[in-house]
């Protein structure tokens, strides 16, 4: 039997892939960071690249093993990436750099079904990311499931324009997306069209999937990157949604007849270092292990307080440099079995 099978974002949890930040490093500073992560900085020489601070390393990993045992307390099978040394400098004949982290394996593996898709990232820096998870999906693909890659991009330097407006610095001259723009709402499938992932990447992932899915390419939310800090459905007919982003006017169309909670401003948890790799809203980003528990930062007690309102439990916890390192509950895990079947919520 397949060891993936996950349908939704909701059902009950059994299997996941938890990152690590062991060894971690903002890459160098070439086109594609300058338009994805240091959009923010006029030249590459004032990127702050290297090392992240070790303390911060040590404790997002000392947070991520409470993570995991409450995961394991849950009776959720946990797995976690294999090590990698992130200075190794590789690339093609178009480019060269180091790499990133295998902090948040929820950008670059998509599980839909009894598939493992290799989504076709924007970053150089996260070309090779997948060798962290080889040894995983050699597992799954053992067991059963189905494993595909999409066609790895070129990743040329006209693929990226860092001094166009957002949401408009990522080129539409390939499939190119990140596995965060997408969230699954069963035979329902929302494509972030962004900075991380192109019109063509949402047209290669519908014929990837097939007629039994209908992947809607969501336009004009949120320009930036990934979809994980504006929707994130709890269970069927409920989703809460980025207040500072989403009105009733640009909900896609799959979630317009759900009850919607408008989810206020988080808690500003702060982070170390230069700069923050994630906004505030990282605090609206969650795991669910069922229809009624899900992981939320602690910190977070407002919108704890509106959950447990919606009758949804919540499992405490805290990633503390999650601004830091740009990545909450959902963007570190990998959902690879939950417990259901496919249908529509429409």
């Amino acid at each position: 039997m397949s060891l993936v099978d996950v349908h939704n974002e909701w059902d009950p949890l059994e299997e996941v892939i938890v990152g690590t930040a062991v060894d971690a490093l903002a890459p160098k500073a070439d086109r594609s960071m300058m338009v994805i992560e240091f959009s923010d900085f006029d030249s590459p020489d004032d990127a702050p690249v290297g090392p992240y601070d070790q303390r911060i390393l040590e404790e997002t990993e000392n947070d991520l093993e409470v993570f995991v045992g409450e995961l394991e307390k849950a009776g959720v099978t946990v797995r976690r990436p294999a090590p990698r040394d992130h200075s190794v400098m590789a690339g093609s004949p178009d480019w060269q750099t180091d790499s990133f982290s295998d902090y948040c394996p929820r950008d670059g593996f998509l599980a839909i079904g009894d598939t493992i898709i290799e989504t076709p990232m924007p970053l150089r820096s996260r070309f090779f990311e997948y060798l962290a998870y080889k040894d995983l999906f050699l597992e799954y693909f053992r067991s059963g499931a189905r494993w595909i890659s999409a066609p790895k991009p070129r990743l040329d330097d006209a693929m990226y324009e860092p001094k166009a407006p957002a949401g408009q610095r990522l080129q539409n001259l390939e499939p190119c997306f990140d596995a965060a723009n997408v969230i699954r709402i069963g035979t329902d499938l929302l494509y972030l069209v962004s900075d991380s992932g192109n019109e063509l990447g949402a047209q290669w992932l519908q014929l990837a999937v097939g007629d039994r899915y209908t992947v809607t390419p969501v336009r004009d939310v949120y320009a930036y990157t990934h979809i994980d800090t504006t929707f994130v459905p709890l269970r069927p007919g409920l989703v809460l949604v980025n207040s500072s982003r989403v009105t009733k006017e640009n909900m896609p169309e799959p979630l317009r007849g759900w009850d919607h909670i408008y989810a206020a401003e988080p808690v500003d948890t702060g982070f170390v270092g230069p700069r923050a790799n994630g906004s505030i809203w990282v605090g609206m980003n969650m795991l669910s292990i069922s229809p009624n528990l899900v992981a939320v930062d602690k910190r977070q007690v407002g919108l704890i307080r509106e959950l447990e309102r919606h009758r949804i439990d919540v499992m405490p916890v805290q990633l503390t440099h999650s601004r830091a390192l740009g990545g909450g509950f959902h963007c570190v895990t990998l959902d690879v079995r939950r417990r259901g079947t496919l249908e529509t919520y429409r």
